[in-house]
């Protein structure tokens, strides 16, 4: 089914995004949960849609993984719960079930995205990357002012500030610091930052990510008692706004 690419092992104490896959193909769902974890995501599996509702309404997930025909309650209908729980929450819909009839079906009942078996993991992987960053562009604050600690951003006039005094950014600088501003506090993965900085896919072999942190560090925190920008060993980074 999927080929994984090698990443290193998540740290369980990042704040990871909570993915819930309902299969009742255990070798799929399994499997699935082996590449998603790989990936930094933590992962709960049911196979069986009664006991994948009762996992959902005892837990708070990020995005839903839901296969149309199973035991118990079948997928159609437990995505019409899910979404009647959770207006917000991501449902990719993961059957065998390929005909327009059903894909109309699965839209309807909720569903915001449908793939058929077989399938690419590393689609599936960009869908969930898609789908989670929408949800957390909702999520994120707005304005013309980001600020974290005593580093600001001004983003009419392009600005940015520590202290009082002016950093001189690149475009692509820029772009990385706004956007770890806007997720402050939170560890941003490389993989994140390639989607949503770079608009591309993941490359395991490149650092071109590492050396744009390392400009940053250089123009935020050097010669600064306390450094914003830290690494977070085998997941990412994080800009903290309160540093001891």
């Amino acid at each position: 089914m999927a080929n994984f690419e090698s990443l290193n092992h998540y740290d369980h104490s990042m704040e990871e995004r909570k993915i819930l896959i309902i299969e009742d193909e255990k070798k799929i769902a399994d499997t699935l949960k082996f590449g998603l974890s790989e990936h930094g995501y933590y992962v709960e599996v049911a196979y069986d849609g009664n006991i994948g509702q009762r996992i959902f309404l005892a837990h708070a997930f990020d995005l839903v993984i839901l296969d149309i025909n199973m035991p118990g309650m079948n997928g159609f209908d437990l995505c019409k719960f899910i979404r009647q729980q959770n207006n917000n929450i991501p449902i990719i819909m993961l059957t065998a079930m390929g005909r327009l009839e059903d894909k109309v079906e699965g839209y309807d009942s909720g569903a915001d995205d449908y793939m058929v078996k077989p399938f690419e993991f590393k689609e599936l992987l960009l869908k969930i990357r898609v789908l989670l960053k929408h949800v957390l562009q909702q999520h994120l604050p707005v304005g013309t002012r980001l600020v974290a600690a005593d580093l600001e951003m001004n983003l009419d006039t392009m600005e940015v500030e520590r202290g009082g005094k002016k950093i001189n950014l690149t475009a692509k600088e820029f772009q990385l610091l706004e956007y770890m501003l806007r997720n402050k506090n939170r560890v941003v993965s490389r993989a994140d930052i390639a989607i949503n900085v770079w608009d591309t896919d993941f490359d395991s072999n490149t650092n071109v990510i590492d050396v744009y942190i390392s400009y940053l560090r250089n123009k935020i925190d050097k010669g600064q008692n306390s450094k914003l920008i830290q690494t977070q060993v085998g997941t990412g980074y994080i800009l903290k706004e309160n540093v001891h």
